[in-house]
């Protein structure tokens, strides 16, 4: 009896590991799919839809009520309009002055902090401070700081001595007269403020950002370094900088993309204004959908800054691979 049940089971065990193995296999092979499932769900839900839904919107427009399909005559309205061309100029002047400003700034400061100062964990804690706070309370504190008569800051710019004739008023005074014809060059004294503000609230992320690459680099190399004849200027150029490169780099997008994006701060800041001389493309964007309820040429320049976005997270994931492999 007991010979024969091994014979039985010595007979049918080949079959039944096989299957285990196959349905083993198949479990492994895709258990990486279903634990990223539910994520995948939510972008589709809040990414993809709305995605393809406002490329969709893009080629209609909105007539006495109904919906007519104009193919790509949004985008044609769109970038024929001087409206247009005026805020992109702003949003590349805005976002050379704000990377510029927040990537100089963070590193000298994560330096600093790097040196094991006194009191250094108090000092990123204050730092911190402006990450937290929205962009359109930032704004609404930039905003008092200048408002005419009572701001804190508005005496200052308003000194004719420092600000030659009649001092200015960042609110309202508008831009210099262009010195190209249709490029709004110099800006007006509030984009230059918009560049501040912004770059505050930016600068806490990107300074703990490289305060932390700048934490892998070995001392022994800073001090092999040193000991060579390297001064502080050649050891941050030949040295620091090659190690935490990765770190710039992603540093450099994330501000990229969010100046491109960013719409709380100019709309609590400046609104836009004086005039339009701080209407970059994402408060464009805004004024066209919510302020004139033209959802066919908002739909187009939000596919027009998807494909900059994109664009700019190709690039990142591009030149962060180059950096691995080299």
């Amino acid at each position: 009896m007991t010979s024969s049940a091994q014979a039985a089971s010595a007979a049918t065990s080949p079959s039944q590991t096989s299957h285990r193995h196959i349905k083993e296999g198949f479990f492994s092979r895709t258990l990486p799919f279903w634990l990223l499932l539910p994520s995948i769900l939510v972008l589709i839900v809040i990414q993809v839809i709305p995605g393809l839904f406002s490329f969709f919107l893009s080629t209609q427009t909105f007539e006495r009520g109904e919906q007519i399909f104009v193919g790509l005559r949004n985008f044609e309205r769109v970038f024929s309009s001087s409206a247009f061309n005026a805020s992109l100029f702003h949003t590349l002047f805005f976002l050379i002055g704000y990377v510029a400003l927040t990537m100089i700034a963070g590193f000298v400061i994560a330096q600093m902090l790097n040196r094991k100062l006194r009191l250094s964990a108090f000092y990123i804690t204050v730092i911190f401070v402006p990450w937290v706070l929205s962009d359109v309370v930032v704004g609404l504190i930039f905003r008092l700081f200048i408002v005419p008569d009572y701001g804190l800051f508005s005496a200052f710019f308003a000194d004719p001595q420092i600000f030659p004739p009649r001092g200015i008023s960042i609110l309202t005074t508008p831009a210099a007269p262009a010195l190209v014809s249709g490029v709004p060059f110099p800006p007006a004294p509030a984009l230059i403020y918009l560049i501040f503000a912004s770059a505050w609230k930016a600068l806490p992320f990107i300074t703990l950002l490289i305060l932390a690459a700048l934490q892998t680099v070995s001392r022994e190399v800073i001090e092999s370094a040193s000991i060579d004849g390297a001064d502080g200027w050649r050891t941050v150029r030949y040295i620091t900088f090659p190690l935490i490169l990765p770190t710039l780099i992603v540093a450099l997008f994330n501000l990229t993309l969010n100046g491109v994006n960013g719409v709380g701060l100019v709309f609590s800041l400046t609104g836009g204004g004086p005039g339009t001389a701080t209407e970059v493309l994402s408060y464009l964007l805004y004024t066209i959908g919510f302020g004139r309820l033209d959802f066919g040429r908002a739909a187009a320049l939000s596919v027009f800054m998807a494909v900059i976005n994109l664009t700019l997270i190709l690039l990142t994931l591009r030149i962060s691979r180059s950096e691995r492999e080299a």
